[in-house]
């Protein structure tokens, strides 16, 4: 029993790491006691053992050891755990919803092998390969697996359409379909223009720059950047994103670590909005390379940081392969903002206490009183404006947006934990999509003159109650102002797309209101006042 971790920990470096030990260890205390150890488990031992599953389970022990963010990755997992940053995967490219076992198309990607060939929002998919999946409680994974496959091969769906009689079979040649970072770029109000990002992946940059030589075509003098809840991802994608805002040479971030020496890196060519004022936004969920970027932001005083303080990520990580296909994401430096900030936050309480330090800010109050935040590192840092900011745990905002907890209800948390907002928005979408086109022209007009009704309330409670959610008049109530946009911006995104839906969310949400503070701060005296030029 106390053998498990601790001990079976050690067998990893002999079975898994033994070609990278050999070259660059060969220290008998570590490398010949785990190969001994290894060599009496499977002589000895009472029962037979899965040695694959115990060394898998020794390197997770191992990596607990050293941080939370170097992680082991099977050989089985990891493509999937790498399409989000390689931008693309191989399928058939639609977005679909499963609704009372019926699985709704959400959306045909544009471009995509469905899309090219007529599937389009609302279209039913009755079955796969000639095998039903409707009525047969298929789940997410089960329609994955079957619609994903390599690029070049097929796949026969059959379709019910609303208006056709029977239904339309389609043979779809999968492809290798892109995966956006740009959720959402519109122009917000007359010269400012708004971007939201929520990775940071292979095609993020080339998205961004479209989007906006887009928005400044349109007339964009003024810029709100969206990082809130992105999570990251590549270290070069951040540094060329904070490279279209600042002027040459100019030191963007810093990398150092034990075994790697520091490496600058700065600033090059032109950027595409090197002029004009920039607002970045930011909460709990901003990390790693979004922190990068607000960091340097906010160092040089090249724009302003509006929000809450960020997650606190500031590792870097390298891949590591393994004889056996699988990998390691390996932290191998720390990154530092232009200041000198080291913004990561302490894990020395274990990867437990790391992980829930996000969900008890709430609870310290810091999510809802600016007060209540209290910077972990003490020394002080400058900008470039001799403005003082702190390392040690996170960007912390130039303007603080707390979140407004009064209008949230277990009712409502109810609705969207179990999908019930988002599968009677399609439901509704699917019986009046022709009508919501012609009457609106876009998601601009849709949002200024579409009413959610107490009809759509009360057929969103009847769902909600078939779906064994009681009713809560006063759950209903409290969140009734939440409840509406958020059914609003979800039939916004299902019409037109994601970045509709957006559009909605911004412009009334009563929990954060940190697009409306973005937009007060360039209408205001702001950025004269933290010496930022307008």
């Amino acid at each position: 029993m106390y053998l498990r971790l601790p001990t079976i920990a050690l067998l990893a470096l002999s079975a898994a790491f033994s070609t990278v030990q050999a070259q660059q260890d060969n220290d008998p205390l570590t490398t010949g006691k785990l190969g001994s150890l290894l060599y009496h488990i499977d002589r000895m031992y009472v029962d037979d053992v899965d040695k694959n599953k115990l060394v898998d389970a020794a390197i997770v022990s191992m990596l607990e050891e050293l941080d939370p963010h170097s992680i082991y990755i099977p050989k089985e997992d990891l493509e999937e755990v790498n399409e989000p940053l390689k931008g693309n995967f191989e399928g058939v490219g639609i977005q679909f919803n499963i609704v009372r076992d019926t699985i709704y198309v959400v959306d045909a990607i544009p471009g995509g092998p469905s899309e090219r060939i007529g599937i389009r929002a609302g279209d039913r998919i009755l079955s796969i390969d000639k095998e039903n999946v409707a009525g047969v409680n298929f789940k997410n994974n089960d329609v994955m697996k079957r619609l994903r496959g390599k690029k070049g091969t097929k796949v026969d769906v059959a379709i019910l359409r609303k208006g056709e009689t029977e239904a339309l079979d389609f043979t779809i040649t999968r492809d290798k379909i892109p995966i956006y970072s740009v959720e959402a770029s519109y122009i917000a109000e007359p010269g400012v223009g708004y971007i939201k990002v929520s990775r940071f992946s292979a095609t993020t940059m080339k998205e961004f720059r479209e989007k906006l030589t887009e928005l400044k075509n349109a007339g964009m003098k003024d810029l709100i950047l969206d990082l809130q809840g992105n999570g990251g991802g590549y270290l070069r994608t951040a540094i060329e994103m904070a490279d279209e805002f600042l002027g040459d040479r100019k030191l963007v971030v810093y990398t150092e670590g034990r075994t790697s020496p520091r490496e600058d890196t700065y600033s090059t060519k032109e950027g595409l909005f090197e002029k004009g004022r920039l607002v970045v936004l930011v909460d709990e969920g901003s990390a790693s390379a979004s922190e990068i970027v607000s960091g340097a932001i906010q160092d040089w005083d090249r724009g302003l940081i509006v929000g809450r303080r960020s997650f606190g990520k500031g590792l870097v990580q390298r891949p590591v392969m393994l004889s056996d296909g699988s990998a390691v994401r390996l932290t191998v430096s720390r990154y530092y903002t232009p200041s000198g900030r080291s913004i990561q936050k302490s894990y020395e309480d274990g990867i437990e206490a790391y992980q829930r330090e996000k969900s008890e800010r709430l609870v310290k109050g810091e999510l809802t009183t600016a007060d209540s935040i209290h910077a972990a590192d003490t020394v002080k840092f400058f900008t470039m404006n001799k403005r003082v900011v702190y390392g040690g745990g996170g960007i912390m905002p130039d303007v603080f947006v707390p979140i407004d907890t009064a209008q949230s209800s277990a009712y409502f948390g109810q609705l969207v934990r179990k999908g019930i907002l988002n599968t009677f928005a399609l439901a509704y979408v699917d019986e009046h999509r022709s009508e919501l086109v012609a009457a609106y022209d876009g998601p601009a007009a849709f949002n200024s003159r579409f009413v959610i009704t107490d009809a759509l309330r009360n057929g969103l409670r009847n769902a909600a109650m078939e779906e064994g959610v009681e009713e809560d008049p006063q759950g209903m109530e409290r969140s009734k102002e939440l409840i509406d946009l958020r059914l609003k911006a979800l039939i916004a995104r299902d019409v037109w797309n994601t970045s509709a839906y957006w559009q909605v969310i911004n412009s009334g949400n009563p929990v954060d209101r940190s697009f409306q503070r973005a937009l007060e701060s360039l209408n205001n005296d702001t950025f004269q006042r933290l010496g930022m030029a307008r």
